[in-house]
């Protein structure tokens, strides 16, 4: 198969041959200059992977609801408010176990709720959801105020979430593990499962959907569910690798997130999308941050960079559908 057909073919293809162009770029300038670029430093590449894990967990939900052609903005404040609950809970004297699983079932209460309000009164999900990240912005504030939260969990929970093990010499975060061991198990459900199939329908043409006998308003409910459940995920997952939680720290994720699965070949419009394309899309941008970090340019540069990159996916992904 050509190159030119494996990017047709795979939402995930250009998103796919951009990272490897970048990480051969990247590892061959370190190799060379490795006292001024230390890219394939043990430690870099430790750093790098945890750092992804957050975003990219959270990119794999949102990547699922759009593809069911809806979006949800709420993501980062939600996840946010859900951390903080959590936290507070555990201080209170809560088992943190069972703390997990009460931010899990918030998170798909909340999804369930973006998906009940914008499906029953025919609201855009984008405008439902941006209402909902205003709420669970203004909602930190007013649950727990502009105060840090500690957070501490037992050894063992700290150990599942975000312990660390060598492989090759470089500390795997078990943050990465869980990120990975989501997109498998999401990408199964999504190109193996019925549902993924259904999933894929309603965002390609609800009435076509509809018509092939797929219950659109169930299906697109599920997926919502599963964005939020993610964000929640992403909570958990943050808030046990620092010991603690800020009341802004998940603000702009969720545009993030939608940036990771258009880099990584999902359509705006629905019914396009892989989980290998969210993810790649994902450690894409943390790999360009991650760059500039060492290159030593001002953090509000990848804003720009992102930017950049977010409408030329968008252009490339537009005119390989023309040409499909």
């Amino acid at each position: 198969m050509s190159l030119f057909r494996f990017v047709t073919a795979n939402p995930a293809g250009n998103v796919l041959i951009a990272f490897v162009l970048l990480q051969v770029t990247a590892i061959a300038a370190s190799l060379l200059f490795y006292d001024q670029f230390r890219y394939v430093s043990p430690i870099n590449i430790a750093l790098l992977l945890k750092s992804m894990a957050m975003i990219g967990v959270m990119a794999l939900g949102v990547g699922v609801l759009m593809v069911a052609g809806e979006f949800d903005l709420s993501v980062g404040s939600a996840m946010t408010f859900i951390a903080i609950v959590m936290a507070t809970l555990v201080q209170d004297g809560w088992n943190v176990w069972a703390m997990m699983v009460l931010a899990l079932a918030m998170g798909a209460l909340i999804g369930m709720a973006n998906g009940y309000i914008s499906l029953t009164f025919g609201i855009p999900s984008f405008i439902t959801t941006l209402g909902g990240l205003l709420f669970f912005r203004g909602a930190v504030l007013i649950y727990h105020g502009p105060q840090q939260l500690r957070f501490e969990p037992t050894p063992l929970f700290r150990s599942v979430f975000a312990g660390e093990f060598l492989v090759l010499g470089v500390k795997v975060s078990m943050l990465f593990v869980w990120f990975i061991l989501l997109a498998v198990v999401l990408g199964l459900i999504l190109h193996r499962h019925r549902l993924g199939n259904h999933i894929y329908a309603v965002g390609g043409g609800e009435g076509a959907a509809h018509a092939i006998g797929v219950n659109v308003f169930r299906t697109k409910m599920i997926a919502f569910v599963i964005c939020g459940v993610c964000a929640a995920f992403a909570g958990v997952l943050s808030t046990t690798r620092v010991l603690s939680v800020q009341p802004g720290q998940g603000a702009g994720m969720e545009l993030q997130a939608i940036a990771a699965c258009v880099i990584g070949g999902f359509a705006l419009k629905g019914g396009k999308g892989a989980m290998l394309g969210a993810a790649l899309g994902a450690a894409f941008i943390y790999t360009i941050s991650d760059i500039l970090i060492l290159l030593r340019f001002p953090g509000y540069y990848l804003d720009t960079f992102i930017g950049i990159f977010l409408v030329a996916a968008v252009i490339l992904n537009q005119k390989l559908d023309r040409e499909a």
